[in-house]
């Protein structure tokens, strides 16, 4: 067990690891950077847990494979006993169930041995964001505040938002859906600075494209939120949030798919029969309290993450293109929210590449279907430029016809939902929440 100085004040990072090779390959890559200071070192995990509550590390690089207390024992006891400290996982096994375990024990973050100088020392820069965020909070005075009938702590001070929820969903996947909610989230944050918020959540755990769309390369997500719910308060929520140019916050989704897997951590006896709709559920609540409309990109499945959404929010767009596999779908999925008990103003039709020459025509479509709330034009230079590139069409399209399109679909869900009294979304939410739960049995039974 060894101890290292310096007086500089850097990102102080605690290496845990029983193979001493190891742990002098992690110092001296670490060396190189001169914003981190290597403060200590440990063999075992006991080691690992006393040099933690001496050296107040920002970042523990723990292994997971210890002789006496592994890894993630020792991770438990950290994360209970120095708070402030974030844990960083090297592990040889790269499955998803260390994953898992890793990250409900508490860790910030998973990487596989060896990792690469970079990958190390960005987990590690992510790790002291959240650290420094922890401190402050130990530091600063709070408040209790209620969000969604949980008690979170809250910045004294800080106000505390009674936001909307819109989840975009298509029940047939390659119609827009994630096109649709990013540039709409872009247009609603417009309308409501710049005393209101707007934000967006990719809710598409394992392949979800919104960083894409707005060629965002952060690797804070969703997942950076697991294992932390019932500290999950403001400051924590926005550390893992990314800032786009055009002023919007964004949930990201995980980076790569065995990371959603750390949001599924096994959790018996929840009340809803499942850790990841529970996660998912305090999540939203945490985004609803810090901003006034949350705008929600889906995958196209109808499962717990889907249901859980849908539920929670006040409109949920579908959305479509004038093709007949897509309106076959949609014809199918209305069905199912009727069958959920929702009203017809809970649902805004979306016909996308509306004016497609090989397509049905509109009034065909809502003959079949409903009314829509928007037509988006089908504008396929501007829509294959906005993918290849990740700039929103809200961005460099605003004036002509397809960004016009998204700014009148922003203003009609505002006035849907300024039409909503709070006691009718409550009624709306119990009454969906429980057709959903019945639903649900249904398709997983």
């Amino acid at each position: 067990m060894e101890r290292y100085v310096d007086q500089k004040e850097r990102i102080r990072v605690l290496i845990v690891d029983d193979v001493a090779e190891t742990r002098e390959n992690l110092r001296k890559l670490l060396s190189f950077d001169p914003d981190i200071e290597v403060v200590g070192s440990a063999s075992t995990g006991e080691q690992g847990i006393q040099l933690a509550k001496e050296l107040q590390p920002h970042v523990v690089l723990m292994d997971i494979n210890l002789p006496g207390m592994d890894g993630i024992t020792a991770t438990e006891h950290i994360v209970r006993e120095v708070p402030t400290a974030q844990i960083v996982i090297l592990s040889v096994q790269g499955e998803s169930g260390y994953m898992r375990r890793a990250m409900a024990a508490g860790a910030r973050d998973f990487l596989v041995k060896p990792p690469s100088s970079d990958e190390l020392v960005n987990a590690i820069r992510r790790a002291y964001e959240i650290s420094k965020t922890q401190a402050m909070l130990i530091t600063t005075p709070q408040m209790l505040v209620e969000v969604g009938g949980q008690k979170r702590l809250r910045p004294r001070g800080a106000p505390r938002r009674n936001g909307r929820l819109v989840t975009v969903f298509a029940p047939k996947g390659g119609v827009g859906c994630t096109t649709v909610a990013v540039n709409l989230a872009i247009a609603l944050h417009e309308a409501l600075a710049p005393e209101r918020k707007a934000a967006l959540m990719d809710a598409s755990l394992q392949f979800g494209d919104v960083g894409v769309m707005l060629n965002l390369q952060s690797s804070r997500s969703i997942a950076d939120l697991s294992g932390r719910l019932e500290d999950l308060d403001s400051d924590m929520l926005t550390s893992a949030m990314t800032a786009h140019p055009s002023g919007i916050k964004v949930l990201l989704a995980p980076p790569h798919p065995e990371a959603a897997e750390a949001l599924r951590a096994s959790e018996t006896g929840s009340p809803d029969g499942g850790g990841l709709a529970r996660r998912l559920r305090a999540i939203t609540n945490n985004l609803l309290a810090e901003f006034d409309l949350v705008v929600a990109d889906t995958a196209s499945l109808l499962d717990d993450v889907t249901l859980t959404l849908l539920d929670a929010s006040v409109v949920v767009l579908v959305v479509i293109t004038p093709l007949i596999p897509a309106i076959k779908s949609a014809r199918m999925f209305l069905d199912v929210a009727y069958q959920m008990g929702y009203p017809p103003d809970k649902i805004g039709l979306v016909i996308n590449e509306a004016d497609r020459r090989t397509g049905l025509r509109v009034d065909q479509i809502e003959k079949a279907l409903v009314p829509a709330i928007a037509h988006i034009p089908y504008d396929e230079r501007a829509g294959l430029s906005a993918a290849n590139r990740g700039i929103p069409m809200m961005v460099e399209e605003r004036g002509k016809p397809i960004g016009q399109a998204f700014v009148q679909l922003a203003r009609n869900v505002m006035e849907r939902i300024e039409r909503l009294s709070p006691a009718e979304e409550e009624a709306i939410e119990d009454e969906s929440a429980e057709a959903s739960r019945r639903l649900l049995g249904r398709i997983m039974g």
